[in-house]
Parts: C-alpha cells; sequence; structure tokens
C-alpha cells in the first residue's frame, strides 16, 4: 500500500485535505502531487462536499518543492543535461493551481506553519487564507535563481500590488502572518491554537451559503483582472441572468421574505 500524502477527513459539508510529509514540511514531490490532484478531483466530483480546507500536518504547511525529488535534483554526474524545469511546471503546478481555481465549491487554507515558495502560492491560490500567528510566507525563489512559479507573478500584483509583489518576490524575506494580513496578501491571521477551529468554522459557513453563487463570485473577479468596465458589466449581467434562475435565488427570496434561515442546495 502506498503511503498517504494526502489525508481527507470529513465534517458535514466540509472536506479537509492535510499535505502529510512533516518531516520535510509537507514540501512537494512527484508522489505527492498525484495524491492532491487525485484527492482534489474526488472533491470537486462528490456531491456532499461544499466547501474544501486545505492544512499541513505537523509545524509546517508547505516548504515547496522537495529540492531532493528526483524530478527537480540536479544530477551529480559532470556534464549532465539540466533538469527540465518548465516541464515539472506544465505537468505539476499548472495543473494543480488550475484546478484549485476551477473547484466547484469555496477552498478555505489553513496555514498552520511554514508556507515557503510553491506552498505558500499554494496557499494563495485557494479562496480564503486564514493563518496562525507563528506561521510566514516565503516567495523563496530568488534565492535558488528562479522566479515566483505556482501562479505566484499572476497572484503577488494582484493581491498586494506590485511595490509589495516585488519586494516578496525579489528579497524572498520571511512575511510573518501579522504582516501578511496586514498588506491585504491573506484573508486573515489567528492565534495557533484556534486556527483549525476557526477555519472548520469559516468552512461550514460557507458549506451553508449559496455555493454555486459563491464559486461564480470567484470566478467573476478573476476574470475582470483582464476586462474594461464594460465587459464587467456585460459578465454580470450573464452571471445575474444564470443564477436568478437558481434554486438558490429563489429559496434566498423565500426565506427573506419569510424571516427563516435559508436551506441552499445547489452546488
Amino acid at each position: 500500500m502506498s503511503e498517504s500524502l494526502v489525508l481527507s477527513s470529513q465534517s458535514g459539508a466540509v472536506r479537509t485535505l492535510t499535505l502529510n510529509r512533516p518531516a520535510a514540511l509537507n514540501s512537494f514531490t512527484t508522489g505527492l502531487h498525484g495524491q492532491l490532484m487525485e484527492a482534489l478531483d474526488a472533491a470537486a466530483d462528490d456531491a456532499q462536499v461544499r466547501c474544501l480546507v486545505l492544512t499541513g500536518a505537523s509545524r509546517g504547511f508547505c516548504a515547496g518543492q522537495d529540492l531532493a525529488d528526483p524530478a527537480v535534483a540536479p544530477d551529480p554526474v559532470p556534464g549532465a543535461a539540466p533538469k527540465d524545469l518548465g516541464d515539472v511546471i506544465e505537468r505539476h503546478y499548472r495543473p494543480l493551481v488550475l484546478r484549485l481555481r476551477s473547484m466547484p465549491v469555496p477552498v478555505v487554507a489553513a496555514v498552520n506553519g511554514v508556507a515557503a515558495g510553491a506552498g505558500a502560492n499554494l496557499a494563495l491560490a485557494c479562496d480564503l487564507v486564514l493563518a496562525a500567528r507563528s506561521a510566514s510566507f516565503i516567495q523563496a525563489f530568488a534565492k535558488i535563481g528562479l522566479v515566483p512559479d505556482t501562479a505566484g507573478t499572476w497572484l503577488l500584483p494582484r493581491l498586494v500590488g506590485r511595490a509589495q509583489a516585488l519586494g516578496l518576490a525579489l528579497l524572498g524575506d520571511k512575511l510573518p502572518a501579522a504582516d501578511a494580513e496586514r498588506i491585504g496578501l491573506i484573508w486573515r491571521c489567528v492565534d495557533d491554537a484556534v486556527l483549525q477551529d476557526e477555519a472548520q468554522a469559516l468552512a461550514q459557513r460557507l458549506a451553508a451559503m449559496p455555493v454555486k453563487a459563491l464559486v461564480a463570485t470567484r470566478r467573476a473577479l478573476d476574470a475582470a483582472q483582464s476586462m474594461d468596465l464594460e465587459q464587467a458589466l456585460t459578465e454580470e449581467v450573464r452571471l445575474q441572468r444564470k443564477l436568478g434562475a437558481s434554486h438558490d435565488y429563489l429559496e434566498g427570496v423565500a426565506a427573506f421574505m419569510a424571516k427563516r434561515p435559508p436551506q441552499f442546495t445547489d452546488r
């Protein structure tokens, strides 16, 4: 039986996926990539899942790429051809980010420790990021002669602006979770002792909301980054026309008029 590099648990309509390479701070290997994609696909296909939480085992969230993994480790033989890192990105990190951004449910990152390199941008690719106060975010790429990947070049300036994005990417300094919240890189920083409880409470809240509308909101905000005002307004027309015909809209209005809690079921 293969090692479980991603642990999965369910609480009501919330599924939690835990990266499980604690001895290596949950850094990525080819095996971890494969199991994480399988777990994300399974959650996407399960109608009982209405929100997803992504976290790490033990004291780290994800330290990025494991540089000892054969897929990226330089060949010690003199004169050997260099590893094709672009191929690694194309085969693993690109589909991972696209899978996260196309999930049919909201995704919460519960960053319980260091999130470095691809691990930092994995968290930032989620919809809402909660981080423990002891956690930190490090864009470590420049320190080994690379550029931010795992959508870092797209995410960072959109989250914090060009000046902050360049500072984080060029210097590669450790950014404490409290500072990450202050500059708008993440949603919220909380005390370590309550991180997982806060993440579960947030996920349960999202799971009880109109999930189809939440996902449409994510997609609309992402798409609007490359639109002008008129195009964004046109997209809003299209989305409201579609969502206005949904069960959840009718239920939401009926519940509001009757002054009762709504029961949303669309996904």
